[in-house]
């Protein structure tokens, strides 16, 4: 593909834009970085973007940046499409419906994502994918795909929207066998031509709505990572809303739709049997015979949500002819993400668990699921979310709740509709010491044997930077709850 010559605006700078202009700037093309933002941290990613392109153009590392020609950024002004474009890429976070591209689309120009240049640009040899999408547990069942990976002698990396860019990937030197892909809804929308080995949709729950418009442009957008698969489609049995995906998706002949589920597995599926991991789908006589994969102690934790997850990952390694084996062995070597189910520590009989980044409702279900008695900490950002059915389906694991944040009321209008006897303490306060004063009164109503559980339901940007550092002022304020060291950690 020549991009030389082009004009090619990239939407947004960040951890993809930044990527991606780069790139383009490195393949020829006239690049203008356009930004909503102009902040101080936006004027020095764009003043260090600019230096770099000047130096790269010169080729002395000592150029002062001034010959700006083939790079530009322009700032506080994203609406606006720059004269000439001739092709717009752009960040994952920018909604469909700004003006810059509702501009592009009638200049009749094409809009790609990061993923999308990324597919474009790999090359004849390049590397497999399977692909991830789901509401929840995306980033979990890629890293556990990829240890799976590792753990068959593959050559693999976990990418995409997990952190890791795939265009650095892609155009990199390290070469690899298969890439285990986290893909977003945003990612989707914006990859039409993206076409991977075997991929999963884990779940679909309400999410992003704000962004996509209603809950069937989201699973429109989940649903395209299926398109022009060639092995394995893999659903979730206990979400229908992922196999009709599969029906709908256009896949190459000969291409086959694998179900996961915590159940005993029906054909083309892999399941749960007396709490060993069994694959029905990917074995001789599946009609007659289960291949034993693992045993569900041999992932942790071995909540049901992490057990499903370690499922799909499985049947996309298993669709890449991975043995059973290292299903197994790369399943008892995973360790999750901090901030996700972690156990923090055991206080005074009572367990703590952060899993601040249930940041939805569809998560924080999950997550709440996996115990039996709960004190719950939860709130912030609702993001247009209603409770009403995650308070009905776990109210009689509920000992008691405490909220913080912004959208506290909304969680707790409707543990009074659904939970009245469940004992509620409302912190009327959104600075970040207000966790340390959750953490108290989770502690004062817990027992011994329950679980105090951050699984907030909310995004956490009201109070804290990211679900991390809520996360992080969690596990700091368990630490305080005792003068002597608490077991336990991530």
């Amino acid at each position: 593909m020549d991009f030389t010559g082009k004009h090619v605006t990239v939407a947004g700078l960040g951890v993809s834009g930044i990527p991606a202009a780069r790139v383009l700037h490195d393949l020829g093309a006239d690049v203008t970085v356009v930004n909503d933002g102009d902040d101080e941290r936006a004027r020095a990613q764009a003043a260090e973007l600019e230096v770099w392109a000047a130096r790269r153009r010169s080729g002395a590392e000592g150029a002062d940046g001034s010959d700006r020609a083939g790079l530009t950024v322009r700032l506080g002004d994203g609406d606006t499409l720059p004269e000439g474009t001739d092709l717009v890429v752009t960040t994952p976070g920018w909604r469909p419906d700004k003006p810059l591209f509702q501009a592009a689309a009638a200049a009749g120009v094409e809009i790609w994502g990061d993923v999308e240049l990324a597919w474009r640009l790999r090359g004849a040899d390049a590397a497999p994918w399977l692909a991830v999408t789901g509401t929840n547990g995306k980033t979990t069942t890629v890293q556990m795909l990829a240890s799976i990976l590792e753990a068959a002698g593959l050559r693999t990396a976990a990418v995409g929207n997990i952190g890791v860019s795939l265009l650095d990937v892609v155009l990199g030197d390290t070469p690899y066998d298969v890439l285990a892909v986290e893909l977003s809804s945003y990612q989707l929308h914006w990859a039409p031509s993206l076409r991977a080995h075997s991929a999963a949709v884990l779940n679909l729950a309400p999410d992003h709505l704000d962004w996509h418009g209603s809950m069937a442009a989201y699973a429109a957008d989940k649903g395209r990572i299926y398109e022009g698969n060639t092995v394995a489609c893999v659903y979730n049995v206990a979400d229908p809303a992922t196999e009709d995906l599969v029906r709908e998706a256009d896949v190459e002949e000969g291409c086959r739709a694998i179900g996961f589920t915590l159940g005993p597995p029906g054909l083309s599926q892999l399941g749960v049997v007396d709490g060993i991991l069994v694959d029905r789908a990917f074995v001789p006589n599946r009609q007659k015979q289960a291949q034993e994969l693992a045993e569900v102690s041999d992932v942790q934790p071995s909540a049901p949500h992490n057990i499903a997850n370690a499922l799909a990952a499985a049947a996309l390694a298993r669709a890449f002819g991975v043995p059973p084996t290292a299903v197994r062995d790369g399943l008892r070597a995973f360790r999750p993400d901090a901030h996700r189910i972690a156990h923090v520590a055991d206080v005074d009989g009572v367990s703590y668990v952060d899993d601040s980044k249930a940041t939805n409702t569809h998560a924080a279900q999950a997550s709440l699921a996996a115990y039996e008695s709960i004190v719950w900490i939860a709130g912030g950002l609702a993001k247009g979310a209603t409770f009403d059915e995650l308070v009905t389906a776990s109210a009689g694991r509920l000992r008691g709740a405490v909220l913080l944040g912004a959208d506290r009321e909304l969680i707790r209008e409707a543990l009074a509709r659904h939970a009245p006897d469940v004992p509620v303490v409302d912190l009327d306060r959104t600075d970040t010491g207000a966790m340390a004063a959750a953490v108290q009164e989770a502690a004062r109503l817990a027992e011994r044997g329950d679980t105090v559980l951050l699984a907030p339901a909310c995004a956490s940007m009201d109070m804290f930077v990211n679900y991390n550092a809520r996360g992080d002022a969690f596990a700091a304020a368990v630490r305080d709850l005792a003068p002597g060291p608490a077991t336990g950690g991530n």
